[in-house]
């Protein structure tokens, strides 16, 4: 059960708020739908937006119900107004050039609304909205129950649902129970609607990304290296992450409700292809299997920046997917994204500080093939960093331009974008380190020495072989000593 917040002279709890999309059908409802069974009531409002509640009940204190005359029929008010966002300046007493929510003594005596009730002012071009809907206490009896009723949405829009009482004898009210909100094409809300349809597209796009990858990877399984199980790794993460995501919208989409199984498993996909993916950015900056066999003294730091991230984004995801964040205060927000945010910066600063050793690497050593590969890789990486902080100062002027939502049908693109990024990055390291059946264009070849010119020219003889010997040592020593100093 919940309690009602005082504002002005009015007490009110918000009971909902969500985009909906005009009804597709518009029959009027008939008698024998409000008895009819719930197949046949769904299958009566299919292809219908609405807004149902279902056994709402409110709880007075037993001190204001034997306040009241047992013989009384109407002895407390409790209404439930359901209003489009931008007839919000019609709730209240705006209009009359008063700042009251509640109709009183004055201003009923001159017949702009009734005592004791919320003062609406009605659409002049829908004169049916904002909708009111009474529920009386009866008696002494210290619980009213709401009767069942359906409103039907018939223009798009974010629409907000509140329920209030002006008599200050109800001070102390429950409510409990729940409202049933719902599209033409199922349940999801209309801003998440769109979300169902692109991932089944981001499905489909890492099929073929996959498809392609495996493809080459049969084809040049002899040239393996280990890179190439870490990429082959976060494809498959990104099939499964993009696949749970999509049935779980789907089911929600039909039933109306996150199983919280699903959600779970949809949210962990999606917590540990994050933490692979930047590790995958982090090891490729670093030249793993490209400039040094391993990563040396480096491997337990990566390890366990990926764990603290996993832990992290896993948390915040969870309290997303799973709890209400409105629930939260500002500071328990901060605590979730800061982690975050901050652990995106740690990767990467390490990451650009890597790629800038590595690029420095090769051009000490004449690696002319590895050196435009990198740079190409560099150039990807800068351009989705730049994208990136856009699109983060995107969202700031986004979220502070629209607080009240009124922008619904855009939100959608603000996921959808982090998960086409990720998609981009993904891709362009498959392209540039992409199987093939001339690895020394990318691989660190230990046999050669990575000093000897990609070009053609090699040392022979017993000095060449020695020198070369000697340059591999001197190499893998560099390793070594960076790896030990960082």
């Amino acid at each position: 059960m919940e309690a009602f917040s005082p504002k002005s002279d009015a007490f009110f709890f918000h009971g909902g708020s969500e985009g909906l999309y005009a009804s597709r059908l518009h029959e009027p409802p008939t008698s024998s739908s409000s008895s009819s069974s719930s197949a046949e009531t769904k299958q009566f409002y299919k292809g219908k937006s609405i807004i149902s509640f279902d056994s709402v009940t409110f709880v007075r204190p037993k001190e204001s119900a034997n306040r009241q005359n047992e013989m009384q029929q109407n002895t407390g008010l409790v209404e439930a107004i359901i209003l489009e966002v931008k007839d919000r300046e019609r709730i209240g007493g705006a209009f009359l050039k008063s700042d009251s929510i509640c109709c009183n003594k004055q201003l009923s005596e001159k017949g702009s609304c009734k005592l004791g009730e919320v003062i609406i002012h009605k659409n002049p071009d829908n004169p049916e909205w904002p909708k009111r809907i009474k529920t009386f206490f009866q008696g002494t009896s210290d619980e009213a129950k709401m009767d069942p009723d359906t409103i039907e949405i018939n223009s798009t829009g974010m629409y907000y649902l509140y329920f209030m009482f002006c008599d200050p004898q109800l001070k102390g009210t429950l409510i409990k129970g729940r409202t049933v909100w719902k599209n033409p094409n199922g349940y999801l809300p209309g801003k998440m609607a769109p979300l169902m349809t692109f991932f089944g597209l981001m499905s489909f796009a890492y099929l073929v990304l996959g498809l392609g990858w495996f493809l080459r990877f049969v084809q040049f399984w002899k040239d393996i290296i280990h890179l190439h199980y870490h990429i082959t790794l976060v494809i498959a993460l990104g099939m499964c992450e993009m696949a749970v995501w999509y049935f779980e919208y789907s089911n929600f989409n039909s039933t109306g409700t996150r199983p919280m199984g699903i959600t779970l498993w949809a949210v962990t996909f999606s917590s540990v292809k994050k933490t692979l993916s930047r590790l995958l950015l982090l090891v490729v900056s670093m030249g793993f299997g490209v400039v040094r066999p391993t990563l040396g003294g480096l491997t337990s730091k990566v390890l366990l920046l990926g764990l603290i991230y996993f832990i992290a984004t896993e948390a915040l995801e969870l309290v997303e997917h799973l709890g209400n964040i409105n629930d939260f205060s500002g500071k328990v927000k901060l605590f979730l994204v800061l982690p975050v945010a901050f652990l995106d910066a740690c990767f990467i600063l390490w990451i650009f500080s890597s790629l800038s050793k590595t690029l420095e690497k090769l051009q000490m050593r004449r690696n002319l093939a590895k050196l435009e590969l990198y740079r190409k890789f560099t150039n990807a990486l800068a351009v989705s960093v730049l994208l990136s902080i856009a699109w983060i100062g995107f969202e700031l002027y986004f979220n502070a331009t629209d607080p009240l939502s009124e922008l619904w049908q855009m939100a959608w693109i603000i996921p959808a974008f982090w998960n086409m990024l990720a998609y981009f990055l993904l891709v362009v390291i498959c392209v540039l380190w992409a199987p093939s059946h001339n690895p020394t264009r990318y691989a660190y070849m230990e046999e050669m020495g990575e000093d000897s010119d990609e070009e053609g020219i090699a040392l022979t003889g017993n000095g060449g072989d020695m020198a070369m010997k000697l340059e591999r040592q001197a190499i893998i020593g560099d390793d070594l000593e960076e790896d030990k100093r960082e």
